[in-house]
């Protein structure tokens, strides 16, 4: 059995292997990470090229075991036909243990240039992801010592071109797919151009929040300095206040629940004051560190901006419009032969002919013939074949179109016949001669 991704899970893998069925699949990205997920990986061969005879895919055996929810003491173990695309390239998944510590975005770039917190900082592209070669696991249930790497995967990929496909089954030998000529002049990429426009836009008002965020923290940052200032100054005072309201009453011998108590009173005012001022300060330094980590974050966006126009740069390519009317209207005809055929098929040719496509048909299509006419009666006289079973199909077919008596445009009566073949020997021919 070969299947696509849907018939992958991994419980039905097993019951089908336990019945004894061999299965040939593809593996889901999200069933493996990278090559480390694979054991006992050989070497790597040639699987295709292209025109120029580089070495496009390579596929090498391997092993992979998936986990059963159901069966935990029973992993699955599968053979794998590991394929390597060499032009296809996808970022490399993270360690999973790297992923909880990420590194600062910051950490590639020079430390002179880490001040973005400083005016006239220019942001430059972060760095590109690690990229690595795209892997296409072909596995199968089947448990042997050693598999052909290159057969499995050939097993899999022949599964497209082998599925039916009425387009290509009967429309494209009428050539559909054939390009009759175009013209085409270079035009812009407006999708690429939207997205570049984008990008720049979302550039540019990065730029303008992190100066407007550096501002508002340089100002939070001087409100708090004033702030604390203040509060120190302030604080300075009323406790010196507090320590001569102390030594007045000391000098004039009040009581000492009496001193304590105005000293006790004293201290609440002192300290009531100050703790709005604490707040005012601390507030002013909330403000701070807010505007601060929203410069940092609109500074780190720019280098992941500045990352995405690069790579859309380079990944474009040129766009042209094409002139395809002359394509088109080849391409009507075409249809409209397909149809013409096709209504042909269903009305006049024997049962055995209602799922035959065109290379079928063609034969009789081309049968050479002569047209005789009058005002009344078109006449065609067809040559038979030299096959008894197709004479006997083309007896069948006139036979059917005789009997509904079809009539052309112009009211004249379509009639077919089978020419006599009778054969004639090179020394009857000369013999006619006088």
């Amino acid at each position: 059995m070969i299947v696509d991704r849907e018939g992958i899970a991994t419980e039905f893998l097993a019951s089908l292997h336990v019945e004894g069925r061999s299965v040939v699949t593809i593996l889901q990205t999200n069933q493996y990470r990278d090559l480390s997920s694979f054991s006992d990986v050989g070497t790597f061969v040639p699987l295709s090229t292209d025109i120029h005879g580089q070495v496009i895919r390579e596929v090498a055996p391997a092993r992979i075991t998936l986990p059963r929810e159901d069966h935990p003491d029973a992993p699955l173990c599968l053979q794998v036909a590991l394929i390597r695309d060499l032009h296809r390239l996808v970022p490399v998944q993270p360690d999973p243990e790297e992923a909880r510590f990420p590194s600062r975005w910051d950490t590639d770039l020079p430390p002179d240039e880490r001040t973005w917190w400083r005016e006239g900082w220019q942001a430059t592209a972060a760095p590109a992801k690690e990229m690595t070669t795209k892997l296409i696991p072909i596995v199968t249930t089947a448990q042997t010592q050693s598999i052909d790497a290159i057969e499995l995967a050939q097993t899999y990929i022949h599964r497209w071109p082998a599925q039916e496909n009425v387009i290509k089954d009967y429309l494209r030998p009428l050539g559909l797919d054939t390009n009759h000529g175009f013209a085409k002049v270079a035009v812009e990429n407006s999708e690429v151009a939207k997205r570049r426009t984008r990008l720049e836009q979302r550039l540019a008002r990065l730029k303008q929040w992190a100066q407007s965020a550096g501002k508002r923290e340089a100002q939070a940052s001087r409100r708090r300095e004033r702030l604390r200032k203040t509060f120190t100054s302030r604080s300075k005072e009323l406790y010196q206040e507090l320590w001569a309201y102390q030594r007045t009453l000391e000098e004039q011998e009040v009581a000492d629940y009496v001193l304590r108590r105005e000293i006790k009173e004293r201290k609440a005012v002192a300290d009531a004051e100050l703790e709005q001022l604490r707040v005012k300060e601390w507030r002013a330094y909330e403000q701070c560190n807010a505007e601060f980590r929203k410069q940092e974050r609109y500074c780190k966006e720019q280098r992941e901006v500045l990352r995405a126009l690069e790579e859309l740069k380079a990944q474009e390519k040129t766009m042209y419009e094409l002139d395809h009317r002359k394509d088109q209207v080849m391409t009507v005809c075409k249809v409209a032969l397909a149809n013409l055929a096709m209504w042909v098929r269903e009305h006049y040719f024997p049962p055995s002919y209602a799922q035959a496509t065109w290379r079928r048909l063609l034969p009789f299509f081309q049968l050479p013939g002569t047209i005789t006419h009058d005002a009344h009666l078109v006449q065609v006289e067809l040559c038979p074949f030299n096959d008894r079973v197709l004479n006997r199909d083309l007896a069948l077919l006139c036979e059917r179109v005789n009997q509904t008596s079809p009539r052309l445009p112009d009211g004249r009566l379509l009639s077919f016949t089978i020419r006599s073949s009778c054969c004639i020997l090179p020394a009857q021919k000369r013999a006619k001669i006088p």
